[in-house]
């Protein structure tokens, strides 16, 4: 029974290692697998033993790969990975404790300068969240994993609640965020269509729509198009400023509703806004 606050980052510890492991044996095989695929037909249609034996070179090299990137996961989970963060006492915290993969360690909450939650957002939707504890000898990152609770709650609420623990202290506790707004072009970069169903605006209103608001665009040749039609081109768009442009029109709009339905006649034809 704890007599603190406690923030659990990851709830398992062998369901963290369980995932790394898994994460780092696999990558390799993805990689390796069309190679061995490929000098496995070749050993198998020329017979030679000279590519046999190229082949048990490769799987050699791979299982070697997967057991290094295997240990060197397992290292940086162990040495990086914070477990849980608790306050000490709930009245007042005046300890901090910060439990690590195998050793947890305690500090005054004197010695902790500041706090940040940091939210990284793509698209209005939020992919982690992260909070930083800034002491006067280091900088420690706790992320929770995706099986813990606090990986869903709401950023603010963690920010307004460590606020409201951590505030008889002097201790700042800041809410941050990190848009991401480095897509891979032309992958993930949206079509006329895309932006037009996104802006309720017709598709031919795309383009100079796009000009006017600085969503940048980029026009490719598709590599069938290239084979087959050389001079047919496609035009993309910026997601990042796209959705910021959506944003703004959604306000827009709200705004003249809100505008027309103020300036609306009342029941006996006159202006129905109170002129008091």
């Amino acid at each position: 029974m704890t007599d603190g606050w406690r923030l659990l980052f990851v709830p398992s510890r062998a369901r963290q290692l369980a995932f790394a492991l898994g994460a780092s044996t696999v990558v390799p095989a993805v990689v390796a697998a069309p190679l061995l695929l490929g000098a496995l037909v070749a050993a198998v249609i020329s017979g030679s033993s000279l590519v046999w034996g190229g082949l048990r070179l490769l799987l050699a090299l791979t299982v070697v790969a997967v057991i290094l990137l295997a240990v060197a996961m397992m290292c940086v989970t162990v040495s990086t990975m914070v477990r849980w963060v608790e306050l000490r006492p709930r009245a007042t915290p005046a300890q901090v404790v910060i439990a690590r993969f195998l050793r947890s360690s305690t500090m005054a909450t004197a010695d902790l300068q500041r706090v940040v939650v940091i939210e990284r957002l793509s698209l209005g939707k939020r992919q982690s969240i992260k909070v930083v504890l800034h002491t006067r000898s280091e900088t420690v990152e706790c992320e929770p994993a995706t099986s813990a609770p606090l990986s869903r709650v709401d950023a603010q609420a963690l920010t307004g609640w460590l606020t409201e623990q951590l505030g008889p202290a002097q201790v700042a506790v800041e809410h941050q965020t990190q848009v991401k707004r480095d897509f891979l072009r032309p992958d993930e970069w949206w079509t006329p269509s895309h932006i037009a169903k996104l802006w309720r605006v017709p598709v031919s209103e795309v383009d100079a729509m796009a000009a006017r608001r600085g969503v940048e665009a980029y026009p490719y040749t598709p590599r069938a198009s290239a084979m087959y039609s050389p001079g047919t081109s496609v035009t993309v768009y910026d997601p990042g400023r796209a959705y910021e442009v959506a944003e703004e029109l959604r306000a827009e709009r709200a705004a003249r509703r809100g505008a027309d339905s103020t300036a609306a006649p009342g029941p006996d034809g006159g202006d129905a806004t109170d002129s008091r």
